[in-house]
């Protein structure tokens, strides 16, 4: 069974915690039977999160939960503004892909107006 759960230890991702800097990095990972086959990099500032790296294995679902996830705990705090920063131009794709970024922009804005989008999309087929 697929989990998303914030990890309380950043063992394995010292490389991207890094890149982070003074920020306080987090990593949230996709479990699958307890193994690891995901995870996604970001820490929060005042009025935004920022996403330093994810890795979705390639399965765009993944990338669709893992971003999700951050950007709702990003909306329980207040925020309403996320930047990727990633080492990657490629992983950006994706994320074009899933209607997270627009062509030629790293933010997405109004993450609680985007969330709030999709509460119906199981009605619309």
């Amino acid at each position: 069974m697929l989990e998303i759960q914030e990890r309380f230890d950043t063992a394995g991702y010292e490389h991207i915690i890094s890149a982070a800097g003074e920020n306080n990095a987090h990593i949230t990972e996709a479990l699958d039977g307890g193994k690891a086959i995901g995870f996604i990099a970001y820490a929060y500032e005042a009025e935004r999160t920022i996403v330093y790296d994810y890795d979705d294995g390639g399965d765009l679902m993944l990338c669709d939960g893992l971003v999700r996830s951050v950007m709702f705990k990003s909306v329980l705090k207040g925020i309403e503004t996320m930047v990727f920063e990633l080492p990657d131009e490629e992983k950006y794709a994706n994320l074009r892909k899933l209607k997270f970024l627009a062509e030629g922009t790293n933010i997405c804005e109004n993450l609680d107006g985007f969330m709030n989008s999709c509460q119906s999309c199981g009605k619309n087929k």
